[in-house]
């Protein structure tokens, strides 16, 4: 069984275990936004999603965390394919993501047709991590 639906206050406990450091009002925000959204299986919760309007026009997918043991199942594809269907129902056409080009992600995301649009380096800055690649996919 896969179940998608909006996060709501019951869920922060849930939700900050593995977003530990999300911060509380943009929590809030997703609730209000409906931009937050919570997976699960038959025996409850397994995962989180989150997006932002990137340029306040494109949807751009920040989190997708399944827990551990739900990996490669297919949840996660289920959730992209959820979200992606739900911003084509409010007229968008494009949707966006990135990871970190260390990251296993970028293959996930290839499998389900985003494709590589660029990247940004934050070395030298407080932000310093590996390339941040963004991905793209028309829907």
């Amino acid at each position: 069984m896969f179940e998608i639906r909006y996060v709501s206050e019951a869920d922060r406990s849930f939700w900050f275990t593995l977003d530990p450091r999300f911060c509380a009002h943009e929590f809030e925000r997703k609730i209000r936004d409906k931009r937050g959204y919570v997976i699960s299986a038959a025996d409850g919760p397994i995962g989180i999603m989150r997006y932002n309007l990137l340029w306040d026009s494109t949807p751009f997918l920040t989190l997708i965390y399944i827990t551990k043991p739900y990996r490669c199942m297919g949840y996660g594809r289920q959730a992209m394919l959820f979200w992606e269907n739900e911003m084509c129902a409010l007229g968008y056409k494009v949707v966006m993501t990135s990871t970190q080009v260390d990251e296993q992600a970028q293959y996930f995301y290839r499998k389900l047709g985003y494709i590589d649009r660029g990247g940004i380096f934050l070395d030298h800055t407080p932000l310093a991590q590996p390339q941040e690649m963004f991905m793209l996919k028309i829907i």
